[in-house]
């Protein structure tokens, strides 16, 4: 018979990690590789800022241009759609079912103005692109120094 050890503290501490992770889990529903592990699904997006403007990418595959609707306010922007359901097998049961549909919403506050009237979106090969150029006011201006 092989005795061990106890240590109370540690132990303690182990079972404290696991409830903390729990209840991350269940409340902030833990992002999972594009996905929420509550069932929704999230597309994977990419935001990129430069001087001149905001760039998203987002990875809709699957979709086309009607299936998503974008909306800027309040220097927030975002992104709805759907991605509808389309087995292709009929009266047969599934081995492996693991693409994900339904409703989508991301939104994204903006760090500086945009300049509505130029925001330009393009959706080519899945890939959803939205350009929203900075307004004048948010860009950066060289401050001239005079001799006095």
């Amino acid at each position: 018979m092989t005795l061990i050890r106890c240590n109370p503290r540690r132990d303690l501490w182990n079972i404290r990690g696991e409830m903390d992770g729990l209840f991350h889990r269940f409340f902030n529903r833990e992002y999972e590789g594009g996905e929420f592990s509550g069932g929704e699904w999230v597309p994977r997006v990419d935001i990129a800022e430069t001087i001149d403007q905001f760039q998203l990418k987002a990875e809709l595959p699957g979709l086309n241009k009607d299936d998503v609707k974008i909306s800027l306010q309040d220097n927030i922007l975002t992104l709805n759609g759907e991605k509808k359901e389309s087995r292709e097998v009929k009266d047969s049961s599934y081995h492996l079912y693991e693409r994900r549909y339904g409703r989508f919403t991301r939104a994204f506050r903006l760090s500086a103005p945009v300049d509505n009237g130029k925001i330009e979106a393009s959706f080519i090969n899945g890939i959803l692109t939205v350009l929203l150029p900075k307004s004048e006011a948010a860009k950066p201006k060289a401050i001239e120094i005079t001799a006095g």
